[in-house]
């Protein structure tokens, strides 16, 4: 058996990490003196909420060499004989060098993939590899899987400032076009293949934001038959159920499902982003 391990920055909702088995490795939010274990010790909608209120900012923290080793028991303890590791990009975190010191001597194969993305840019490949391993696929055609989907992806986010992705050292020389104009609602894309975070607009309104994510999406997306779509907000879950209902009744997708970002990737996109990330599956 083939088990399938990821970080928690994939937000792929908690039913279908149950249902695929798939064992997380969670980040870590630093706020003050504490230290959070990501999705565990703060959940996204109390995270939101502090967020929003408190003047002092969060920070984060990659898991240690020691988190992927206790995971990778955990697997092996479940029965796994094989392991397949995708973590969110190298260049974004050092996340997927702890993921490979601690695969160094491990008992069992462990192959470590770099996603080149994070939250459902990378949440799609973990499902896909998952779904692929259940079905019987060894390891090389698991690692075909998570390559066709990464290929055609499409994530782009609405924010409803640029202040947090500005804080955070996101915002690639693309998108300092916005300046000092951190009143506006920006609209990025977020490009696996080169891991770039690119413009996509600039708007003064939330329903113009949502407007746009929507319209630039679709634009994106490689066709609409076999679309898988995730809808992702930074406690806008409102916003979000309306924007996958709209998804649903027009596009009909193989897949839908609205989620939280998580704090880690929120801490970076602030309260109020929107989010749609999808692709063409075979």
């Amino acid at each position: 058996m083939i088990a399938v391990i990821t970080d928690s920055t994939c937000d792929i909702p908690d039913p279908l990490l149950r249902d695929l088995e798939i064992e997380v490795v969670p980040q870590y939010v630093i706020w003050g003196e504490k230290q959070y274990r990501d999705r565990l010790d703060i959940e996204p909608a109390a995270f939101y909420q502090r967020l929003s209120t408190e003047v002092e900012k969060p920070r984060s923290s990659q898991p240690g060499v020691t988190d992927f080793q206790q995971a990778y028991e955990r697997a092996a303890n479940n029965g796994a004989d094989e392991l397949v590791v995708v973590t969110i990009s190298r260049t974004l975190s050092g996340t997927y060098e702890n993921a490979m010191r601690a695969a160094q001597d491990f008992s069992l194969p462990v192959t470590v993939v770099d996603s080149t993305g994070t939250s459902m840019g990378m949440g799609w490949q973990v499902l896909a590899a998952a779904r692929a391993a259940r079905s019987g696929m060894d390891t090389r055609g698991i690692l075909e899987k998570i390559d066709h989907v990464r290929r055609r992806i499409t994530q782009i986010a609405g924010l409803d400032t640029l202040e947090y992705l500005n804080k955070g050292g996101r915002i690639g020389a693309a998108v300092k076009w916005a300046g000092t104009m951190l009143k506006v609602k920006p609209l990025v894309a977020f490009n696996v293949l080169t891991n770039l975070v690119e413009p996509v607009g600039l708007v003064r309104t939330y329903t113009s934001m949502v407007e746009t994510l929507y319209r630039k999406f679709f634009e994106r997306v490689k066709g609409i038959a076999n679309l898988r779509v995730a809808v992702l907000h930074g406690g806008a879950r409102a916003h979000a159920e309306a924007l996958a209902e709209r998804v649903r009744a027009e596009y009909h997708p193989l897949e839908l499902f609205v989620n939280s970002t998580g704090p880690v990737v929120g801490l970076h996109t602030g309260p109020g982003a929107l989010g749609l990330c999808g692709y063409m599956d075979e």
